[in-house]
């Protein structure tokens, strides 16, 4: 027994394999982005901020906000052609500088327009390699770890919420526009640093310059990462298809990439299926279930309460900005501590359930929120109200992460056909920075016109959700494609209860009918 514990320590001394360190530094751009979601909100709630900006309305705060989404998404879809062309360092880094550039210029903006350029320049990097970061590890890594180090960006993003919220908690008493501008420089400087260790230590995808007729170039990118010949081998016979294919072979697999972005997904040796065939009779309804989830993971509020966790703070009654800044750092650290279980038990945890229990307490927490402002029970100088929705605040991220956070993404992209699986992703991950970028944009408004409306909107659709799911999500964990394909014909368990009511129904009326007619 003593020599089996020695063996396991020295084995965790050792050096580990450069695939592993180059996972872990391509999963730091999930931290780049953690960062500016933490920081925004705080920023635009700073005292020398809104000096700076002339307290801008709740429409100009959510446009401040969101306007990083949409070129984000719009970038992101031609990162495919990107990393293709220039190999996915090469993207992630251009991706990057840009995301730096774009910090720089709202860390040194002189007036409203430009830092509202600086978060358009920004949105552009963001979609670019934001996209690219699991296509890189999913085409190093051994199949047997690419489920855990698929999950580093996402872990590495809540890191990033937690260290830019305390960034502005560090630097919100100091009496300048260095208060706000400082978070930016320094999120700049992380994006140069990020940039250039990516184009000195990460080696070109082998993969890549395998299909780019660089055999030898590749062979010696596999001896740089360290990889195992017969990994090697397992790794490219996987790539016969997208890679989004290949992260997710079905529902049983142990290869599942909970965050596979499909917008920036490798050119195939295969052909990809045609997009009409998106709309045939097997794939359409796996489509709209897709679309309809992922727009619906951010009408949760989930993204409302990441951006304007300031903001929801004091309304519930902490005054200064450092207690509604430490409030807003303590919930991201509980977001980072859950979503360590959250993401290495999520493939034991069945879909369906997952969704309607999650989505069904997530609604109770926005509602009793929405409840408590409605009826006044909020007072800031006194009473529990107050300390209730704060508690909420907190219930509600820690029910996203457990349910909401990862679930979602994998089912969305198991469910789809592999001819299909590409296209239809990507269609849902367009929804769902739409719905991003809804959110951000109104949820100042809401709160400034109804301290309750945003609270009963977002649960509303968290009960809808559930409702759906209800009806119409079949489970998929532990199926293989042809039981998934079996499920969608079938439908969902309530719908089959559906059906059996309405055809019982059908024949009561029609069993009626005679006697109607005689009489």
């Amino acid at each position: 027994m003593l020599r089996t514990a020695n063996m396991r320590l020295a084995s965790l001394l050792q050096k580990p394999p450069a695939w592993v360190v180059a996972c872990v530094l391509c999963s730091l751009g999930g931290f780049l982005f953690g960062i500016d979601t933490g920081i925004i909100g705080p920023v635009t709630v700073m005292e020398e901020f809104t000096k700076y900006v002339g307290s801008p309305s709740p429409t100009i705060h959510g446009l401040i906000v969101s306007s990083i989404l949409i070129p984000a998404a719009i970038s992101s879809f031609f990162a495919g052609k990107v990393a293709d062309a220039l190999g996915r360092p090469r993207g992630i880094a251009i991706g990057s500088f840009i995301f730096g550039l774009g910090a720089a210029l709202e860390g040194a903006s002189v007036h409203i327009a430009m830092f509202i350029v600086g978060r358009v320049v920004e949105g552009v990097g963001e979609g670019l390699y934001l996209s690219m970061l699991i296509v890189y590890i999913c085409e190093i890594s051994p199949p047997r770890h690419r489920a855990a180090l698929t999950t580093g960006p996402q872990l590495l993003t809540t890191l990033g919420l937690v260290t830019g919220f305390f960034t502005c908690y560090g630097t919100t008493e100091i009496k300048s526009s260095i208060s706000w501008r400082l978070p930016f420089i320094l999120l700049a400087g992380y994006s140069f640093v990020f940039c250039a260790a990516v184009l000195i230590w990460l080696p070109p995808s082998p993969r890549w310059l395998t299909l780019h007729g660089k055999d030898r170039e590749a062979s010696a990118a596999w001896d740089r990462l360290d990889v195992p010949a017969a990994d090697r081998e397992k790794i490219m016979n996987q790539y016969d298809t997208a890679v989004v294919e290949a992260a997710i072979p079905d529902a049983r697999g142990d290869n599942t990439a909970a965050h596979v972005n499909p917008l920036a997904v490798a050119t195939p040796l295969s052909k990809k299926g045609k997009f009409l065939d998106l709309f045939s009779a097997d794939a359409r309804p796996r489509l709209f279930m897709a679309v309809f989830l992922m727009g619906m993971q951010q009408l949760s509020g989930i993204d409302g309460v990441l951006y304007y966790a300031p903001l929801l703070f004091q309304q519930a009654g902490l005054t200064s900005n450092e207690s509604t800044f430490l409030a807003s750092g303590v919930s991201a650290i509980v977001i980072f501590a859950v979503t360590i279980p959250a993401t290495l038990f999520a493939d034991r945890w069945g879909r369906r359930a997952n969704t309607i229990l999650g989505g069904l307490a997530m609604a109770a927490t926005m509602f009793l929120m929405g409840s408590l402002y409605a009826s006044d029970a909020v007072h800031a100088g006194s009473g529990a109200g107050r300390w209730v929705v704060i508690a909420c605040i907190y219930v509600f991220a820690v029910l996203y992460c457990v349910s909401w956070a990862v679930g979602i993404k994998v089912y969305a992209a198991e469910i789809q056909p592999p001819r299909t699986r590409a296209s239809a992703t990507s269609i849902a991950h367009g929804s769902n920075w739409l719905a991003n970028f809804l959110v951000a944009l109104v949820t100042p408004t809401l709160l400034a016109t109804t301290r309750y409306g945003a609270y009963f909107l977002f649960g509303g659709c968290l009960f809808v959700t559930a409702a759906v799911c209800w009806v119409f999500m079949p489970e998929t964990r532990g199926l293989s494609l042809g039981e998934i394909d079996e499920a969608f014909r079938r439908g969902g368990r309530g719908v089959s209860g559906l059906k059996e009511w309405a055809k019982g129904l059908r024949g009561r009326v029609v069993r009626r009918m005679p006697a109607a007619v005689d009489a």
